[in-house]
């Protein structure tokens, strides 16, 4: 197994391109909500509908993180992130035209088969490339931008504009990122780093030589309860804090509002100390504080905020911090099919453990969904505990 290369001080051209596409990239994720009423209302669909669209995109985004690992080595880096940001854009363009709601699922594909390929690709690459600060920090940035979508949408809908007019404007701006990938491709294929090292990302393993590894097996396991504990905790609480515990809905909404920021805000601040704290370090304490927080959440006594601030700082450097790690714990040679397969897995951790969470609701009652949530903290805490049992027994950092 091969080592992953030390990082130096990457291209500053290259870093600031990264950052705009994180950036960039954000913008459609959270948009849907905000537009739903208006979309529903063209299209004549139940509520039901939001989830045919949410479940078409996860389905390609998960198929095209498997695939993954094969693009990259099939295409070289910059061409798969032009084609990849072509296709998201190419589908926003569709959510803005389309007159039929078939069709509309249609480009929900090709978003989703987009958005899977550059998540694994940049995540890749930024991990052999950037180190652990900027993936930190490039994840913030994909916050923004996932904060930004909704307030553009919001502010044409207020003017008049219509919800087709919102998706015009990010399809054109994630047009424009890919116009940009492709003129900067070979940039992505040269030397990264201030060493002149080229480091692509390009897996010179096969995803069998990935699957044989139990480190790959522990780092799915892993992106697996993370997602689903996050988006848990960001879709139920709401839910749980105004019909279980009584809480006033603009309470409750500023509650689950503070938790989001502080997983951006964590971002931002675990940037400036991961290299310190060293990222096997920081990874071993946040998901042992992610417990903590999910365990304050549950406790009657605790203000609800405090146990939602604490797991969203917790949960916060988690995801980066696993990425940024994954091309030392499983080894260069297949960490771009091992990206791929963690960028599925995340994606079944969004759709299975919230869903499970309101099977467990909808049949023994909300006041459950907060031990559920510690339940899966838990887990995530072990099977991380397992894989740094495993993989860290030499890590200096």
């Amino acid at each position: 197994m091969t080592s992953a290369p030390s990082v130096l001080k990457p291209r500053p051209a290259l870093l600031v391109l990264a950052y705009l596409a994180f950036i960039s990239l954000g913008l459609p994720d959270a948009v849907l909500g905000v537009a739903w009423p208006s979309l529903r209302a063209t299209f004549g669909l139940p509520q039901t509908g939001m989830g045919a669209i949410l479940s078409t995109a996860a389905v390609a985004y998960f198929f095209s993180g498997l695939l993954a690992g094969r693009l990259m080595r099939a295409l070289k880096l910059g061409l798969l992130l032009a084609l990849s940001t072509g296709s998201v854009a190419l589908g926003l363009a569709g959510y803005a035209t389309v007159p039929l709601f078939a069709l509309f699922l249609l480009a929900a594909c090709f978003i989703g088969f987009g958005s899977g390929a550059i998540d694994s690709a940049l995540n890749n690459y930024a991990a052999q490339n950037f180190g652990p600060k900027h993936m930190n920090w490039l994840h913030a940035a994909y916050s923004v931008g996932a904060a930004l979508g909704p307030a553009l949408m919001t502010a044409l809908l207020t003017r008049g504009a219509g919800w087709r007019s919102g998706y015009a404007v990010i399809g054109a701006t994630l047009g424009v990122l890919a116009i940009t990938f492709l003129f900067t491709r070979r940039q992505w294929d040269g030397p990264a780093r201030a060493d002149g090292e080229v480091d692509a990302g390009h897996p010179t393993g096969s995803a069998l030589d990935a699957v044989r590894r139990p480190r790959v097996w522990l780092q799915i396991a892993t992106f697996f309860f993370y997602t689903g504990v996050e988006v848990t905790a960001g879709q139920w609480s709401y839910t749980v804090l105004t019909e279980s515990r009584g809480l006033h809905t603009s309470v409750a909404g500023t509650f689950v509002s503070l938790y989001w920021g502080a997983l951006l805000v964590g971002r931002i601040l675990s940037g400036f100390i991961v290299e310190r704290l060293g990222p096997v370090r920081m990874l071993r304490v946040c998901t042992g504080l992610a417990v903590v927080g999910a365990l304050l959440f549950t406790l009657p006594s605790v203000p609800p905020v405090v146990g939602l601030v604490v797991l969203g700082f917790a949960l916060a450097p988690i995801f980066p911090g696993l990425m940024s790690e994954t091309p030392r714990r499983v080894g260069t040679d297949v960490s771009g099919h091992a990206v791929g397969f963690q960028v599925s897995a995340a994606t079944m951790g969004v759709a299975a453990l919230p869903s499970l969470a309101g099977f467990i609701a909808e049949r023994w009652g909300l006041a459950l969904l907060p031990p559920f949530l510690v339940a899966c903290a838990g887990v995530l805490a072990v099977v991380h505990g397992v894989l740094s049992a495993v993989a860290d027994r030499t890590a200096t950092r």
